[in-house]
């Protein structure tokens, strides 16, 4: 493939080439002289070998044939434009057709190495175009979530264009007052120049400062308002989502691309169109001072966009090493650390060192690599400015000698080209800092617009529940280990008003069981109903009302006690919170707290001892009055005055439906039905005197239990 496009490349210049000399013989014959009629015919040939040219390149190979096109195409045309700018600029010197030819053949070599570089043809081209699809989306979807504060960023913008006009005038004021000065001194406008300086110094700051304050509103108002936009819909996303779902992967959404989304349009546009502004207008000032100044400043451009694209490519990947670098030396570090005790235990203390060592070494030699790349890239850039302020100066020199130019306003030509320089590369590298900005906005709209998985679009809500539930052949797989099966063809049933226990071993699948009840999950086969209605049909809050937990490990947020018993209610009285701490025998202890139901219980009820946190948890899931309470080792952290009390709380609540999870099995010895589950089905059912004569898998399981609390005791 590379021979084959080498030589059709070769055999389209020999053809082009041939072709020139053909074309300019023809041409020669019918010289007038005349140079537009010359003109004329420079661009009539440059079609004709464009046409050639194209055509010779059908034979390339597909994946070169657009790069080969615009080689061809660029090259043909420069020798026109070259020709006609030379016209233009009056030269007396006309280049023979074999140089206009190797220069132009040059040039075009070096526009299609630049447009390679910055956007390359092949198998990346409809990724690039759909990346930048992608993004024009996403930026309008980040524009529409601004509408809110459309004055804010309204405002914003005109000071924006008011402070780049005021901006624009002081450099062209200070030529001014340099001319005044040189030439004969004239008070009056003298007195002008420095006034309208003065001007255009102060509406320039102030209307700054307007739009940066107006533009910090917009961008809180925006950053606050996508936050809670965003908190809200990861809540009501399924549980399975958080199991998949790394937390700082989470917290890196609500706190670092938020920030960027606002950023993408806020300050980049503000960026983007300030300097925008500004090159627009500092270049009509530049064109009135001197045009030919003008066009020779404008050659820096395309060397430092190409330098700056080569150097954004190479140092973002660079700085990607180094990131990744410091992080395997801070996990380094981090090991050692938290495993001091294994460390000093087995003499591994200069081992570490020396690991630690060549870790920061790694991290070093990237630094190291990455710093030399970006001081070469400042040198070559530096380099080139000087060459074009010292090209300019020299050629201003002669200007002002031929009388086309004063000083004062090759003085404002330079203040205007130095800051030009500037906001050339601050338009480079802004587009690649907005698609960054956008991306961030990508993976933020990803979760705005992701469906949970486990509906709760249900909107029955009867006045009366009895609390009746089935289990109907589940058949069900965790997210995060979808190939093994926790519940096979499941089927159980509670029944209103009595207790059910759950007993088995550890995987057996029990939990399971209560958090496809609680709509944790969605079972892939077979259903579960409450009173004859399928879970989904019910109203999200009024089910979690209705069908209520209490885990081994509760949960607890900062806050007081009554905020923890209360929480997820609206208008609780007092009077009910004390009602159900009572029935979970935490009223007394809460009393004696220093605020009593005010107490502040910490962060995750760290302040409290885990028997208090369990009861309060008790309390909560009470004061709900639910129909269906889950109890899933709930009496493991308490006394045996508080299970006690417990139990005899849930006895007098003849009409709910109780389903307990317990691996004390004298908890449960009082169920009305327990249900012995072993490789997620149902191994055996009936009371605690039915299992006992059956000596099947209940009975193996207490005796075994049994034996381990008594050779526990012993050891004690």
């Amino acid at each position: 493939g590379r021979t084959r496009a080498l030589a059709v490349t070769v055999a389209a210049v020999c053809v082009d080439l041939a072709l020139v000399y053909l074309l300019d013989l023809g041409w020669s014959l019918r010289d007038d002289g005349h140079v537009a009629s010359t003109l004329l015919r420079r661009w009539l040939s440059s079609c004709l070998r464009c046409a050639a040219a194209c055509g010779a390149s059908l034979v390339a190979p597909g994946s070169f044939r657009p790069a080969l096109r615009r080689l061809l195409a660029t090259h043909c045309a420069l020798g026109p434009v070259v020709e006609t700018g030379r016209v233009l600029l009056a030269s007396d010197c006309l280049l023979e057709s074999f140089r206009l030819w190797a220069g132009s053949l040059a040039a075009a070599g070096v526009a299609c190495f630049f447009w390679e570089v910055t956007w390359p043809d092949g198998n990346g081209e409809s990724n690039g175009t759909e990346k930048k699809q992608k993004a024009r989306v996403l930026f309008m979807r980040v524009i529409r979530l601004y509408r809110p504060d459309f004055l804010f960023m309204l405002g914003a913008f005109i000071f924006l264009a008011l402070a780049v006009l005021c901006e624009m005038f002081i450099p062209f004021y200070t030529g001014k007052v340099i001319d005044i000065l040189q030439s004969q001194y004239q008070w009056n406008d003298f007195l002008m120049a420095i006034v309208f300086m003065g001007l255009f110094s102060l509406g320039s700051s102030f209307s700054a400062g307007s739009r940066g304050g107006l533009f910090m509103c917009a961008i809180g108002r925006f950053t606050k308002r996508v936050k809670v936009q965003l908190f809200g819909a990861l809540v009501r996303q399924e549980i399975g989502f958080f199991e998949t779902t790394k937390t700082g992967d989470i917290t890196s959404r609500l706190s670092t691309d938020t920030n960027l989304m606002a950023r993408a349009v806020a300050l980049n546009v503000n960026v983007l169109v300030r300097t925008f502004i500004r090159t627009l207008g500092m270049l009509s000032l530049m064109l009135s001072l001197s045009w030919k100044l003008t066009v020779l400043m404008l050659m820096e451009t395309p060397l430092t966009g190409l330098a700056q694209n080569i150097y954004d490519t190479y140092y973002q990947r660079l700085s990607k090493e180094v990131q990744d670098s410091m992080a395997r030396t801070n996990d380094t570090a981090e090991e050692a650390v938290s495993g001091i005790r294994t460390v000093r235990g087995f003499n591994a203390e200069r081992s570490e060192s020396r690991r630690y060592d060549a870790r920061l070494m790694d991290t070093h030699k990237l630094k190291t690599h990455r710093d030399t790349v970006r001081a070469v890239y400042l040198l070559v850039r530096r380099l080139t400015e000087v060459a074009v302020k010292v090209a300019m100066l020299y050629y201003g020199r002669l200007i002002i000698q031929s009388g086309q130019m004063s000083t004062g306003n090759l003085v404002s030509f330079l203040l205007y080209q130095s800051d030009m320089a500037d906001n050339i590369r601050t338009l480079i590298y802004i587009f690649g800092d907005m698609l960054n900005s956008v991306g961030a906005a990508g993976k933020v709209f990803e979760y705005l617009d992701r469906e949970p998985k486990v509906k709760t679009e249900g909107t029955l809500k009867p006045d009366t529940l009895k609390g009746h539930v089935q289990f109907h052949n589940l058949t069900f797989s965790y997210p995060t280990q979808a190939e093994q099966q926790v519940l096979k063809y499941f089927s159980l049933e509670l029944k209103p008003g009595k207790m059910t226990a759950l007993v088995g071993p550890s995987g057996g699948g029990k939990t399971t069981c209560v958090s496809l009840l609680e709509r944790f999950y969605q079972a892939q086969q077979g259903e579960i109903l409450l009173d004859g209605q399928p879970l989904q049909s019910y109203q999200h809050k009024y089910l979690h009302n209705q069908i209520v937990m209490v885990g081994q490990e509760p949960v607890l947020f900062s806050g007081s006690v009554k905020d923890n018993i209360t929480y997820g209610l609206e208008n609780c009285s007092l009077e009910r919170v004390q009602e159900a701490a009572r029935k979970a025998n935490a009223h007394e202890f809460i009393c004696q707290l220093e605020k009593g139901y005010d107490t502040d219980v910490g962060e995750r009820g760290s302040l409290l001892a885990g028997g208090q946190k369990q009861r309060i948890a008790i309390a909560r899931a009470l004061v709900r009055e639910p129909q269906v309470l889950i109890l899933d080792e709930v009496t493991s952290s308490l006394d045996m005055e508080s299970e006690n009390m417990v139990q005899q709380t849930l006895a007098n609540c003849p009409n709910q439906t109780l389903l307990v999870i317990a691996h004390r099995l004298k908890t449960i010895e009082r169920a009305d039905q327990i249900v012995v589950i072993d490789g997620g089905t149902v191994a055996e059912r009936g009371t605690h005197e039915e299992l006992m004569d059956k000596k099947g898998s209940y009975y193996r399981l207490r005796e075994r239990l049994f034996t381990d609390h008594n050779t526990t005791q012993g050891q004690h």
